[in-house]
Order: C-alpha cells, then structure tokens, then sequence
C-alpha cells in the first residue's frame, strides 16, 4: 500500500473565512438560541436562531431596512440603526415566548463599541438575556448618535463641508444635530405596546 503525506481538507466555509466550526459546535449544543448579528456595509441584520437537527429555525428577526417603517430618516448602517435594530428583533423575541440568547457574531472582529454590540444592546434593552462584557457595549451617547450631532456642529462653520459629508441625512430632511431626538422618537415607537404584532 503506497503512503505519502496527508492532507485534510478544510470545509469550504471554514476556507473562506465564513465559519468557525469549532465555534459553532459550542454554540449550537448549548440548547439556547442564538442571537445572531450580520452587519453590511449600509445595513445590518439580527435574527434570533435555534438549532434544529434538520437546520436552523428563526424565531425572531429584524433588518435595518425595517425601521423607515417606524420613520426612521437616518442611516441604515449606522450604530443607531444598529442598536435599533437589535431592539425591534429583541421585542420580537420577547413576543415569541424567548427570553435569553447566546450572541453569536460569527467570523466578525469583536471590536468593543461596534455596530454588532450595539445591536446586542439593542436587544438587551428590549428584555433578552444575553451574557456579554459591558466594556464591549457601546455608551448610550454614542448610540444615540450624539457623536454625529456634535461632528455635526463642528462642521456647520463650514457649509461645503457639511453639506458633502451629511448629503444622506439632509436628503432625507433629518438635520443631523437633530439625529439624538429623532432616534429618541423611533426607540418610543419601537417600544410601544403595539410593536410585537409589527412585523
């Protein structure tokens, strides 16, 4: 019998980056749902996901796109909407009987502060149980976009400059020193009693 060197094949999603099997195994015999963060360049998702022997099952989601149904004039990208989003999957969690999840981020980096974190916020403000490092959650200021209202500021002594760098939010008519209170309005609507059934 000829022998010679042996090489295993890596999973093809393990190759490409898309997967940590060793990861996934953890998460997946747990027996708790996933809360799952997959950011975008412009938009971001959040899925609340059981592990099923015939696949994945989602109990709960919500995409950023979603929140122009709430009003929402800003930025689909951005760690508002991030933070927004996970709040809408977290009460759409809540309203299918699930009350705790394990974060689940993938291949991503864990940067502390980034729009993955703020959508976990997002759903623990909404009431899910998630165990996390609060170092890595952005601050409430940051996630109202006050950083983005203050930039704003610095930046209307300059109008070429301001109209350039905040094209998207005056294309909307949303003043970007104004980014805090409206993000404030669509969290309440969010919120609301009625929202579970919002879908």
């Amino acid at each position: 019998m000829a022998k010679g060197p042996q090489y295993n094949l890596r999973f093809r999603r393990r190759r490409e980056g898309r997967t940590n099997y060793r990861k996934r195994r953890r998460l997946v015999t747990s027996g708790i749902p996933r809360f799952v963060v997959r950011p975008s360049n412009r938009h971001l998702a959040a899925q609340v996901i059981e592990a099923k022997p015939e696949g994945d099952r989602v109990l709960a989601s919500a995409h950023s796109s979603e929140l122009k149904e709430f009003g929402w004039k800003g930025s689909c990208g951005n760690l508002p909407a991030a933070y927004l989003t996970g709040l809408l999957a977290g009460r759409r969690a809540k309203a299918a009987g699930i009350s705790e999840a394990i974060l689940d981020i993938g291949v991503h980096a864990r940067g502390p502060g980034s729009r993955i974190f703020a959508a976990a916020k997002g759903a623990l403000n909404a009431g899910l149980i998630i165990p996390h490092d609060e170092s890595a959650m952005p601050t409430q200021e940051r996630v109202k976009g006050q950083h983005v209202v203050e930039y704003s500021k610095h930046l209307s002594s300059e109008p070429e400059s301001y109209k350039r760098f905040f094209s998207r939010y005056l294309k909307h008519k949303l003043k970007p020193e104004e980014l805090s209170g409206h993000f404030n309005e669509i969290e309440s609507k969010i919120m609301a009693p009625t929202t579970e059934a919002h879908r």
